[in-house]
C-alpha cells in the first residue's frame, strides 16, 4: 500500500470542503484564512507554490499565532487566545513533525563539532550550517535559544 502525501494547499482545500459539509464554521473560517494566505503568496509572486514554500508560509502563520497567544494571554483575553490556539493546532497539522528541544540540541551539537563553534562570536557560522537542516521542522526562536544556551 502506497501512502501518498498531498501538497498542503490541496490538503487544506479537501479539509475545507469537509468542514463545510460538516457545518464546522470555526474550522471552515480558519482553513479559508490559510488557503487565502497561500493563494495570496502565489498571486504576489506569480508562482505555483512548492511544498517547501507552502510549509514556509504555514510556519509564518504559526509564528503569528504563537505571538498573538502570548500577547492575548498577557492581556487576559483568553477568548482570543483560545481561538488562536485552535488555529495554531490546525496549522501545525499541515506542517512536518516538529523537532523536540532535545533533537534540536543534538543538531546544534553536531553543527558545533563541524564548525568548531565554541562562543557567541561563532553563532553566525553555526547558524549558517544549522538552519538548512532544521528548516521547516523547528521554530527559529527555539533554535536560537538552544544555540545561545549551548554557546554560553
Amino acid at each position: 500500500m502506497v501512502v501518498e502525501f498531498m501538497h498542503p494547499k490541496e490538503q487544506i482545500q479537501e479539509d475545507l470542503k469537509a468542514a463545510m459539509k460538516a457545518g464546522d464554521a470555526v474550522k471552515r473560517d480558519a482553513l479559508r484564512m490559510l488557503a487565502a494566505a497561500l493563494k495570496q503568496e502565489e498571486i504576489d509572486k506569480r508562482i505555483t507554490l512548492t511544498e517547501e514554500q507552502a510549509h514556509a508560509i504555514l510556519m509564518t502563520e504559526a509564528k503569528k499565532r504563537r505571538d498573538t497567544i502570548a500577547e492575548m494571554t498577557k492581556a487576559g483575553r483568553m477568548d482570543i487566545a483560545d481561538k488562536e490556539q485552535m488555529e495554531l493546532g490546525l496549522i501545525e497539522s499541515y506542517l512536518p513533525t516538529q523537532l523536540t528541544r532535545d533533537e534540536i540540541e543534538a543538531e546544534v551539537r553536531k553543527a558545533m563539532t563541524e564548525t568548531g563553534a565554541s562562543s557567541g562570536k561563532d553563532m553566525g557560522s553555526l547558524m549558517k550550517v544549522l538552519m538548512p537542516r532544521v528548516k521547516g521542522r523547528a521554530d527559529g526562536k527555539l533554535v536560537n535559544e538552544v544555540v545561545k544556551s549551548l554557546l554560553n
